[in-house]
């Protein structure tokens, strides 16, 4: 079919549905934007035989729903109304919660239904539960309302009547007056509850050290007391702040757009307060956390047998220049120890970004602050690419992209989650790229293949990622157990017979690659072309950055997609 998928942004859902939908045949075309005119030229242009709103804030128009079916996707069950699903689902510690598909008309969030899918609440922030859990139901919703429509038997299910038996539950935009916190009277799981519910967006605007901010991304922590409201620690530039039975960490924050100002963006905490921040104490993580203790770290080891994890996760998938040296440091550290297998990664959200853009565009020298992060996470990708003592698996418990994407392809293995979706390219940003993926990028997919996947920058599934040969292996896990089935596949890796066999095999293969190419040369090549991407007169980076940063709206199809 010819599908016109219709959005307000080309976000982590609407690339995957966008994805799995062209890898079933369907012939695919996206517009962005509230633009009533834009999107009737659209729909006259591509003549679509469906519409499809994966994610969409604006109204379509009448004359184009009863024109044409359009199929909205809303993150909430059957029954469920309103802009703010899943704020509400958190607020309300909704334990289980759903995917509707229903047809656009006059009603929101009314049409009739053409199918659902429930998804499970586990305890994490609303972006993390968007990207996981609720895209996974709406990818299920999504392909089982698609294929109803192409069938041109299905009758949808119309939400009134005898066979209707969801009553109606709508309600109002989530406001700030809902998300405010009572430092003297919430305690520690209501505040983060609260956090949990505005993460990444909007965050939860507050007074703190004579300002404005919004803050974004909330942990507890059970070790640490103060006066409510009071900040008590730094830890890897997130902010502790005292409740009244504990306390909670605060990744990132941002200033409150001051009227006819720019647009504003999350920064690391420590790093957005700057010479506000009284001097507190820098309180590392513990190295390992006793059974049932609640704290905050972004970095942590373990081991299991011959095997070791190191687990990073850092808020958006963004890592900073400060982010890679630290992971660099921890990298070091456990390639000391005795193990023969070490996994880089399995959390359950975003593997990496790349670069942090954020904290570029807050330098005082964005051009040099680039140079410094491409750098620092090269450095990173060198220290993988040149382990030859044991194998390195990268696992993908969620998205990565740009220079996080290649930061897994140095790894001898590569294992994602299902759901996962891969962007492995860098021209949207108006960079060459760096993190040495002439080589690695090319040595798994081939020139060609490597070539397309750069320059027709296009998001692509686990699936393909596996037959491409960008990935290993697909782990068919939810969210929520990619780590522990990593971890059985890991201790499986470490105890094969083979596995001296593998290790021997790489060792002899880097150094055959070494004299052929040193990896030096590929690292001088690309970072010669993002030389000129960062500080050459005219080059496109410092404006494509600053928009995204500010989240400035794109109008009609997505760049790669013109």
């Amino acid at each position: 079919m010819r599908i016109l998928l219709v959005a307000s942004a080309f976000n982590s859902l609407s690339q995957r549905v966008f994805a799995e939908l062209r890898e079933r045949g369907h012939t695919m075309a996206v517009h962005l934007g509230p633009d009533p005119e834009e999107l009737r030229a659209a729909v006259r242009a591509h003549a679509p035989d469906l519409l499809l709103a994966p994610m969409l804030k604006s109204v379509i128009p009448p004359d184009v729903w009863s024109a044409h079916t359009c199929l909205v996707v809303h993150p909430g069950p059957p029954g469920d109304r309103g802009p703010s699903a899943l704020d509400w689902a958190i607020h309300e510690g909704a334990e289980h919660w759903g995917v509707t598909v229903l047809q656009a008309d006059e009603v929101m969030d009314g049409g009739p239904v053409w199918a659902s899918a429930r998804c499970p609440v586990p305890p994490v922030g609303k972006s993390d539960l968007y990207r996981n859990e609720v895209a996974d139901a709406a990818l299920e919703a999504v392909l089982l309302a698609v294929e109803r429509f192409a069938s041109r038997t299905y009758v949808p299910q119309p939400q009134y009547g005898r066979g209707w038996r969801v009553p109606d539950h709508t309600r109002p935009y989530f406001d700030q007056s809902l998300r405010r916190v009572d430092w003297a009277a919430d305690p520690t799981a209501t505040v983060v509850r609260k956090l949990r519910a505005a993460h990444s967006q909007p965050g939860v605007l507050d007074e703190l050290l004579g300002g404005e901010w919004y803050l974004h991304g909330g942990h507890p922590e059970d070790g640490l007391r103060g006066v409510p409201g009071e900040l008590l620690a730094t830890r890897a530039g997130a902010v502790c702040r005292a409740t009244v039975d504990g306390a909670v960490w605060i990744p990132e924050l941002r200033p409150r757009r001051r009227p006819g100002g720019p647009a504003t963006f999350k920064l690391p905490a420590v790093l957005a307060l700057g010479g506000l921040l009284p001097r507190l104490p820098e309180v590392p993580a513990p190295p390992t956390l006793p059974p049932g203790r609640r704290t905050w770290t972004d970095l942590d080891y373990r081991e299991q047998g011959p095997v070791g994890f190191l687990r990073f996760s850092f808020p958006g998938g963004a890592m900073s220049t400060s982010h890679c040296r630290r992971l660099l440091d921890a990298y070091r550290s456990a390639c000391d120890r005795p193990t023969s297998v070490l996994v880089l990664g399995g959390g359950r959200d975003f593997f990496s970004n790349g670069i942090h853009l954020n904290v570029i565009e807050a330098a005082a020298d964005p051009a040099e602050e680039s140079w410094r992060n491409i750098n620092a996470i090269d450095d990173l990708v060198a220290a993988v690419l040149t382990t030859t003592d044991r194998l390195v698996v990268a696992a993908l418990g969620g998205n990565a992209a740009a220079g996080g994407v290649m930061l897994a392809l140095a790894a001898d293995d590569v294992w994602c989650r299902a759901g996962v979706l891969l962007n492995p390219h860098y021209r949207l940003m108006g960079l060459y790229g760096s993190e040495y993926w002439t080589y690695t990028l090319p040595r798994r997919v081939g020139e060609a293949a490597a070539r397309r996947l750069t320059e027709q920058a296009l998001p692509v599934t686990a699936e393909a990622a596996l037959r491409l040969g960008l990935v290993d292996r697909v782990v068919p896990s939810t969210p929520g157990d990619f780590g522990a089935a990593v971890g059985g596949l890991a201790v499986s890796l470490a105890t094969s017979g083979r596995l001296q066999e593998r290790i021997a095999a790489k060792k002899a293969a880097r150094e055959r690659d070494e004299a052929r190419r040193p990896l030096a040369a590929y690292r001088a090549a690309e970072l010669e072309r993002m030389r000129r991407n960062f500080f050459g007169p005219g080059e496109p980076y410092h404006a494509l950055r600053s928009a995204f940063v500010r989240k400035q709206p794109v109008s009609g199809a997505p760049p790669q997609l013109r």
